[in-house]
């Protein structure tokens, strides 16, 4: 079981205003913040945003993202559409993605730092 996921920015301002309106959507809520970076959770499961503690620019890992569960396709549309109203920038649209599995219903985007991230689900709904 995965306890926590960071990813880092260099604007905390910029990743606040982006995912806390994208976070909600997938049912994860801000729980902290400080001028370091924010943290968001859901039960045991936390997400944080940070300036890297090194110093250095936060850099994107080119081949890694991190997908959020969620309960039907309306979640995904919504999430969607929430990152790229709030600076997310489009990385796969929602839709079917039968080359994963027949009912892999998911959309990508990437963040204001470049970080990809998805919503998906397995319903058919």
């Amino acid at each position: 079981m995965i306890h926590h996921v960071s990813v880092g920015t260099n604007d905390v301002q910029r990743a606040k205003r982006f995912y806390d309106a994208v976070l909600p959507v997938v049912g994860i809520t801000p729980m902290a913040e400080d001028e370091g970076g924010l943290g968001y959770g859901s039960g045991t499961f936390h997400f944080s945003v940070q300036v890297p503690i090194d110093g250095k620019p936060a850099t994107v890992g080119n081949g890694s993202h991190i997908a959020f569960a969620v309960e039907n396709r309306a979640m995904v549309d919504r999430f969607y559409a929430a990152a790229l109203e709030h600076g997310g920038s489009d990385a796969g649209a929602p839709g079917l993605r039968p080359s994963y599995d027949l009912n892999y219903y998911g959309a990508f985007v990437r963040d204001p730092d470049g970080h990809k991230i998805e919503a998906v689900t397995y319903s058919a709904q």
